[in-house]
């Protein structure tokens, strides 16, 4: 069953969190500062969505936080069963690619030279508070790179990356500016990109790193600025787009060597780099790509985080001495996996909705029961339809027995 829990623990476990969860000591304010606010509208397409993928059998814990299923919603324009589908094909590569093992135990010792032939990096926040993601693709060495790492071991990197933007970066950068954050503001830096610099193992990665971004990492692109596109990228751009989902594309601006002042509508000068227009040049680091300059690296930010992922850890120990003890009778203890800072807030808020732990338990009860409707409901119909045909059949029986006393006579 993996992280899959029977339908007696899904019942069991809320009260178990509602246990744990008191050891949480954190102010109502810096709850709403991480979670930020629900839209009715769009909370009760996601109850909803998290009611099909029960009766699918997803009886998961984690991902199925608030924010993650709406990523996936508006991915698919708020049609269920495309979100299903592409959210059940998303939980299936998480498992197959080990991702948690990736964001928990890879280790890129060849990062320091990767990011020599290959500059990149996180690098401050916008004006609205968004991590900043900067590339400069036309630097890459890309002889230089497959001597150093491989591929492989690179998307393995990219993954990890992701996961700890998604559970560390934005709950840092919410911290920071005091609001929810989910999504990050890039930069690709194409100058002198053409197509003779997208060779096939070039193609090969992007396409790979193409698609995990927007089949598993879906809706946490705010803006993408491509810049120095010049006439040889452009003609390579016609090619590339036709890969990229609407949604994706939408969020493009491809801009030449002008590209300053839009820049610095979103950025301020003191944040971007000098390379790019701006101030920083993050000295002491060597260059500001080499830096990780951001509110995840703010000691009392850090300080705050650490602080609940320790309580988390706890809370999952307690969890699975709990689970073991409620599974002692069958043999099949089993935990509920919860390893990011938005799983915790995520939980907490529910556990603490409407102020009644009660209500919360009734709630839940009564949510995991309505999911199983629909399944009733048609049940119910192929009983009624059962009846009938059985009525029809005694007639006929009827039937052929007053004929055959007829023929008796």
């Amino acid at each position: 069953m993996g992280s899959n829990l029977s339908f007696k623990k899904m019942l069991s476990y809320p009260f178990t969190f509602r246990q744990s969860f008191k050891r949480i000591q954190r102010s109502q304010s810096t709850k709403m500062v991480l979670e930020g606010p629900h839209n009715p509208k769009d909370q009760q397409i996601v109850d909803k969505f998290r009611e099909l993928l029960f009766v699918e059998g997803q009886l998961q814990v984690k991902h199925f936080d608030y924010h993650t299923l709406l990523r996936f919603l508006r991915m698919r324009d708020f049609d269920l069963m495309k979100a299903k589908d592409m959210f059940l094909q998303y939980l299936k590569w998480r498992e197959e690619f080990h991702v948690d093992a990736i964001a928990k135990e890879f280790k890129f010792e060849e990062y320091p030279e990767v990011k020599k032939c290959y500059p990149h990096g996180f690098h401050g926040v916008d004006r609205y508070g968004r991590p900043v993601y900067i590339e400069r693709i036309g630097m890459i060495d890309l002889d230089t790179f497959l001597q150093v790492t491989s591929i492989e071991r690179f998307l393995k990197h990219h993954v990890s990356e992701q996961e700890k933007t998604l559970n560390w970066r934005y709950p840092a950068c919410s911290l920071a500016a005091k609001k929810h954050i989910a999504s990050t503001t890039s930069i690709l830096d194409v100058k002198d990109v053409g197509l003779s610099k997208f060779s096939k193992p070039a193609r090969y990665l992007f396409m790979e790193i193409q698609k995990i971004d927007s089949s598993y990492y879906p809706e946490t692109l705010h803006q993408l600025f491509i810049i120095n596109a010049g006439s040889a990228f452009r003609v390579l751009w016609k090619a590339i787009r036709a890969f990229l989902d609407p949604r994706t594309l939408a969020k493009i601006r491809v801009l030449g060597t002008d590209y300053k002042s839009s820049l610095l509508e979103v950025i301020d000068p003191s944040t971007l780099p000098i390379f790019l227009g701006g101030n920083c040049t993050c000295a002491e680091y060597g260059c500001c790509l080499l830096s990780d300059k951001g509110p995840w690296n703010d000691p009392q930010i850090k300080q705050m985080l650490q602080g609940m992922l320790q309580t988390e850890d706890e809370n999952e120990g307690e969890l699975m001495n709990s689970q073991s003890s409620q599974d002692s009778s069958d043999g099949d203890p089993e935990n509920v996996p919860i390893k990011s800072v938005w799983d915790v807030v995520s939980l907490r808020d529910e556990a603490l909705r409407g102020n009644s732990e009660t209500k919360y338990n009734d709630q839940v009860l009564l949510h995991k029961l309505q999911a199983f409707e629909p399944v009733l409901e048609d049940a119910k119909v192929k009983i009624r339809m059962l009846e009938v045909a059985l009525e029809d059949t005694k007639s006929v029986l009827q039937g052929l027995s007053q004929r055959i006393e007829e023929l008796k006579r």
